[in-house]
This record gives C-alpha cells, sequence and structure tokens, in this order.
C-alpha cells in the first residue's frame, strides 16, 4: 500500500486510474474508503487519489492535540509535493470540505478546480462549539458504538442502504478515539471562510443531498452563488454522505466539472 512521509508521519494514500491528479479529502470521522466508488468510477479521467488524513485509516495515529484544517492542508501541500503533483481537482465532503478551503486560502495557485461536497464555508456557532464538547464527552463515556448510532441518524437519509449504513459504520468504530477527539477539536476551531470564496477563481462545483440536515441544500446554494464559476447539484434521496448514497449522481456531477476544466 502506499505511504509518503509528510513531516516525519506516514499518510496512507489510494491511488487509480492516471492523467491529471483528482485528490479527494474524506470527512469526520472516516477514511479514504468513503470514496471508492468514485476512485473506481472516474479512474478513466483523472489520477484519483485519496488520502487518508492524520490519525484516520491507515496513516499514522496522533496522540490527542486538536488537528486543525490547517494541519491537515498541510499535509495536503506535503502529500502532492511528494508525488510531484502541480495542480490537482480538489474533492472535499465535509470536513473535508473545510480542508479544501483551506487549501484553496494557502495555496490557491495549486488548484486546478474545486468540488465541495455536502459541507460549508463558515465556522461553528458557540452552540456549535459545545456541540462538539458535548460529542467529545460522548464518544469517550458511551463509546464508538453508540457514537456511530448518532452519526448514522444524522448524516444517512432515511432510505439510505443497508449498505451505505454498513460501510459509513465499519469507518466510524474503526477510527481511534485520539483521532476522533483532535478532530472534533480541531474543527470547533475552524474559521470562517465564506470570504475565501470570492477568490476561487477556477471551476467549482457545490453538490448536497436533498435529505442533507447537516450542511442543509440552502447552505450549497449560497456557496454556489459566492463562488465565481459554480455549478449547483442537489441529489435526491441522499443525506449528508452523497458520494456513498448516491455514488453515480456524483460521479457524473464531478465528470461535469472535469470536463469544464479539459475545455
Amino acid at each position: 500500500m502506499p505511504y509518503v512521509e509528510v513531516d516525519g508521519r506516514m499518510l496512507h494514500y489510494r491511488q487509480k486510474g492516471s492523467g491529471p491528479v483528482a485528490l479527494f479529502v474524506h470527512g469526520f470521522p472516516l477514511n479514504s474508503t468513503m470514496w471508492l466508488d468514485q476512485l473506481e468510477g472516474l479512474a478513466g479521467r483523472r489520477c484519483c487519489i485519496a488520502p487518508d488524513l492524520r490519525g484516520f485509516g491507515l496513516s499514522a495515529p496522533v496522540t490527542g492535540e486538536p488537528i486543525t484544517m490547517e494541519n491537515h492542508a498541510g499535509d495536503l501541500v506535503g502529500l502532492l509535493d511528494r508525488l510531484e503533483v502541480d495542480e490537482v481537482d480538489l474533492v472535499g465532503l465535509s470536513m473535508g470540505g473545510y480542508i479544501a478551503l483551506a487549501f484553496a486560502e494557502g495555496s490557491a495557485g495549486r488548484l486546478r478546480s474545486l468540488a465541495l461536497v455536502d459541507t460549508r464555508a463558515g465556522a461553528d456557532s458557540p452552540e456549535g462549539r459545545i456541540g462538539r464538547d458535548a460529542a467529545i464527552e460522548h464518544v469517550l463515556t458511551e463509546g464508538r458504538g453508540a457514537f456511530a448510532d448518532e452519526r448514522l441518524t444524522a448524516l444517512l437519509s432515511p432510505t439510505a442502504s443497508p449498505a451505505a449504513r454498513a460501510r459509513l459504520r465499519s469507518m466510524i468504530e474503526m477510527s481511534p478515539y485520539e483521532a476522533i477527539v483532535a478532530g472534533l477539536a480541531g474543527m470547533g476551531k475552524r474559521p470562517d471562510r465564506t470570504g475565501v470564496l470570492a477568490e476561487v477563481t477556477v471551476p467549482a462545483v457545490v453538490i448536497v443531498g436533498a435529505d442533507d440536515t447537516t450542511t442543509p441544500p440552502s447552505l450549497a446554494k449560497a456557496m454556489a452563488a459566492a463562488l465565481p464559476d459554480a455549478k449547483l447539484h442537489i441529489i435526491e434521496d441522499a443525506g449528508h454522505m452523497t458520494p456513498i448514497e448516491r455514488p453515480e449522481a456524483v460521479n457524473n456531477a464531478l465528470a461535469g466539472l472535469f470536463d469544464r476544466v479539459n475545455a
């Protein structure tokens, strides 16, 4: 399995296809396997690379310090440097979208296109930060199984298939407690990057599930309107996990973005 060393930390990644690189950034508390349908379905158009973010999946563990979105974005830059990749089509879901916007803010010259999937540009509200703290206590007190029960209800459409539910539960329950705690703390610290959207001049797409209650379509519409060159795709019969719940629809939306870049 491929690894690279970034700032002394081993990062695992999955790769499929050839040509220009599309970089897929997973959500919380997940790993690169959430993108398996995209790596398979889009390999004919791009060299698809999906890393396990630090602490998650097969990447090196963390020790509990908050992992900020800037930390993750820096890891992505380091990964691209090690792979000698100059520009990417960057795709981020949920926390991966927060990271994608941090990347866009600090490394705009390396973006060829941007896809924001079931995410938001704003910071947590005070109530949201309190909720992050409560989630930390919940997972440490009740365990990953109870945390997964809660996340499945929040992240999936009521019509989600057993296979989608199983994939999501597997990813959550294999995530180390240290990474869950560090990830929740880091997300709570992220700044409002709504202003970054207007500075993203490359082609973009905003994708959201019609049943997403975590980052609802109203937020996606506002992000698409703020981006200078964006298309909006609202995916029916999907919640917050559109790449797993409706992979073909997401792949079609991303293929359309890649076609715009290639034109």
